[in-house]
């Protein structure tokens, strides 16, 4: 029996929905099959599947979500530390402070009522030197502004008796930082999306669109026709398809991918940047050093070196920042980063830990994983915003762009689902 096409593929998926394809015209790709939908939602990370399910449940849409890889969540939304965020990095009235505070209150009480595993253990900022108590301070005074509850200032021997391994002159305590199981929080969002009618087509992949008139076609192909094209292959779609709103939650691809939508003015569209980070695990220990999560001063590009743990204590350190260049279209749409760890990258993590866990032992750092970050801003150019980009920035009715959902994205991705339903239902 032949392989299904794509086309036939998401046909059958939205007559199943029962919504109601028809033919359209294009002078361009007249051969290619041509459809219409509902709502489409380009990713199946945490935000784009919090996004369907918010659309289906709340706005009664029909939701196809788009997804490049063979499953969901194979990109940034499983490679970072997995940290319920309290937020208190993030300028006052930011949308990263916004949606950080009220995200964190909608992902405990979804935990709670769905027994997600998390574990609400608190983190300790660490001051380990006097240079950096000012910036301490700072991000005291900036968590208050932003609403982050029971943040407490410490002197360093009350912060060093609550962790005997920890080394520091002052401490942050944040009590409402916590940990999550984030592949069951996404399982469950995701049943949940699938209970309400919307549908997940995976190895499929948007790689550009077209806005002509009042609609906006998306041109779509096969994941593994796109990885093994040849170098000079054009990009055909294999399907083109008409949405009444788009959800362009593309991760690390969403910035490409929006400068591939022809009539969307580029000149909108931010320049991408992406950060690799890698962490190591802990190993020859009888048992973990730390209760809580430690984090350094926040560092360029990051929140520096930290201490996390899993919610079987395993303790992790990371990310560091390593920035990447010459990433092309394709292998952000397709994830095709290198997530390889060296070993010997471990030797600059090291006296960056010492800092704060002077009785790190050698050899005791093993490789553990790596994650990309897409971020809107580069080298020594200082932290920026989310960018949601609707209609009133670009002009395209129903389209709505997600660039630089990086952290706290996770503890965000409720929040920000919110705040695309209220959007398009206006």
């Amino acid at each position: 029996m032949m392989k299904p096409s794509i086309s036939t593929k998401i046909f059958r998926a939205l007559t199943a929905a029962g919504s109601k394809p028809r033919p359209l015209s294009t002078e361009q790709y007249e051969s290619v099959p041509k459809e219409t939908a509902d709502a489409v939602v380009i990713g199946a990370g945490v935000v784009g599947i919090a996004v369907a399910l918010e659309l289906a449940m709340k706005l009664g849409r029909e939701v196809l979500v788009i997804e490049s890889a063979p499953t969901f969540g194979t990109g940034s939304s499983s490679r970072n530390s997995e940290v319920i965020h309290a937020g208190i990095y993030y300028p006052r009235n930011s949308l990263k402070a916004l949606f950080c505070v009220r995200g964190r209150h909608l992902l405990y009480k979804y935990c709670k009522e769905h027994d997600i595993p998390h574990k609400q253990i608190g983190k300790l900022i660490v001051a380990t030197g006097s240079s950096e108590i000012p910036k301490l301070n700072m991000l005291m005074t900036r968590g208050i502004e932003n609403g982050v509850e029971g943040l407490r200032m410490m002197e360093g021997p009350e912060a060093m008796q609550m962790e005997p391994e920890l080394q520091c002159t002052k401490a942050l305590l944040s009590p409402a930082s916590g940990i999550v199981d984030s592949h069951s929080f996404m399982l469950s969002l995701l049943g949940e999306a699938e209970n309400h009618g919307a549908i997940f087509s995976y190895n499929t992949t948007v790689i550009s669109g077209k806005y002509e008139g009042d609609r906006l076609q998306l041109y779509i192909s096969e994941s593994e026709t796109l990885k093994n094209r040849g170098p000079k292959s054009p990009l055909k779609p294999d399907l083109i398809l008409s949405p009444r709103i788009v959800v362009n939650s593309a991760g690390l691809g969403a910035l490409a991918l929006s400068k591939r939508i022809y009539g969307l003015n580029n000149e909108i569209i931010p320049r991408p940047y992406f950060a690799r980070g890698c962490y190591f695990t802990l190993s020859n220990v009888k048992s973990p050093p730390f209760r809580h999560l430690i984090y350094p001063i926040p560092e360029d590009g990051g929140l520096g070196v930290h201490v996390t743990l899993d919610l079987n204590g395993q303790v992790r350190f990371g990310p560091d920042v390593e920035w990447i260049d010459g990433v092309d279209d394709l292998s952000s749409f397709l994830n095709s980063f290198d997530y390889h760890v060296p070993e010997d990258r471990a030797n600059q993590f090291y006296p960056e830990i010492r800092k704060y866990y002077p009785r790190l032992m050698d050899a005791s750092l093993e490789p553990g994983y790596s994650g990309i970050r897409p971020k809107l801003s580069g080298p020594m150019q200082g932290p920026t915003d989310f960018l949601i980009q609707g209609e009133d920035i670009h002009g395209i009715p129903g389209l709505i762009n997600l660039f630089g959902i990086e952290s706290p994205g996770l503890t965000s991705s409720m929040a920000i689902a919110e705040h695309v339903a209220a959007r398009l239902s206006r």
